[in-house]
């Protein structure tokens, strides 16, 4: 009985908390736009599926989540994720034949980029006369490459690309991919790569101008963002198939902290990753047990999330046929 006292009591604090960050979050400014996207998304991908069965859709984050420091925001904290795992991801879901939401920060990389240099625009294209400009022919593949397959997957609406900068952004733009999504059923995921910043200043305690540095050190109290994952899961979309990620320095604090989320949370796989090893192998933990991963070394140019998304794809289809859908 007290464990169920103290469940339904963490279960109605983290709903407080939840419905206090909302309420107190700057309103998106393009909001019905956003909507209006994402209903024609899910409606194209689940009316045009073929023999009556629902489109595999995927909701990719990526990239770090901003935590201004002032409501008109010159200074804000920030974490270094380059949104590369988000990105290489997106790409082999759109070969696997899902159909993707990538939610991604503002400036981090893109799918069908990685090819590219660090500054594309700049380095990629030459002038070729006082009117003209053309591709450099040392880039000339990899440009053709990612353009053609970029415009294909947004031209057949398999890919839908939303913005974010702030943890208000992430959070609310994310509620509204949940909540478009719970019609799919199982044929949704979740795969939660972005860097969520695990505090914030609220809003309403925020000063409006700038942080003037003449009044001496600063001292700034922040605010835990209320874990989402569990309303995620049980009210936003109850029968998505859910992945989050944990990142780590410490591999035996890294496993402890997975295997919390995939019970506290009821994730159905958890990817942990080891700050040094992370783009060689993760560890990917579900009730099954735990399986490492590994970049295929022998194989030139390639990555770790190549056979990660294979595992995902092999589970949320075990997983879609459990269901029943």
């Amino acid at each position: 009985m007290d464990e169920i006292k103290d469940s339904e009591h963490f279960q109605e604090t983290l709903y407080t908390e939840i419905k206090s960050f909302f309420d107190s979050s700057p309103p998106l400014k393009d909001v019905d736009e956003i909507n209006r996207k994402l209903e024609e998304f899910i409606e194209r991908n689940y009316s045009s599926s073929e023999n009556k069965t629902t489109r595999r859709v995927v909701c990719v984050t990526s990239g770090g989540t901003t935590v201004p420091l002032e409501q008109r925001c010159v200074r804000y904290i920030d974490n270094f994720s380059s949104g590369h795992r988000g990105a290489a991801s997106t790409e082999y879901f759109l070969k696997a034949g899902y159909s993707v939401i990538f939610l991604y920060r503002r400036g981090t990389c893109q799918p069908y980029c990685r090819s590219l240099p660090d500054d594309p625009l700049l380095e990629c294209f030459d002038i070729t006369n006082e009117s003209n400009i053309g591709v450099n022919p040392v880039h000339a593949e990899a440009v053709k490459k990612a353009i053609s397959e970029h415009h294909s997957a947004v031209i057949k609406g398999n890919l839908l690309k939303l913005p974010f900068t702030t943890i208000f952004e992430y959070l609310q733009i994310l509620q509204l991919i949940a909540l478009s999504m719970r019609s799919l059923g199982s044929s949704a995921m979740f795969y939660l790569a972005a860097a969520v910043s695990d505090f914030y200043v609220p809003w309403e305690t925020m000063t409006v101008h700038k942080i003037q540095s003449r009044s001496g050190p600063l001292d700034m109290r922040l605010a835990q963002v209320p874990k989402m994952l569990s309303v995620l899961r049980k009210d936003w979309a109850p029968m998505a198939f859910c992945i989050s990620f944990k990142l780590e320095t410490d591999t035996k604090i890294l496993l402890e902290k997975a295997d919390m989320a995939l019970k506290k949370y009821k994730m159905h796989m958890v990817v942990a990753n080891e700050l040094l090893t992370r783009k060689e192998e993760v560890i990917v933990v579900s009730r099954s047990g735990k399986i490492t991963v590994h970049r295929d070394k022998n194989q030139p140019g390639s990555d770790v999330e190549s056979p990660l998304i294979k595992l995902v794809v092999d589970r949320h289809s075990e997983y879609i046929k459990d269901s029943g859908s």
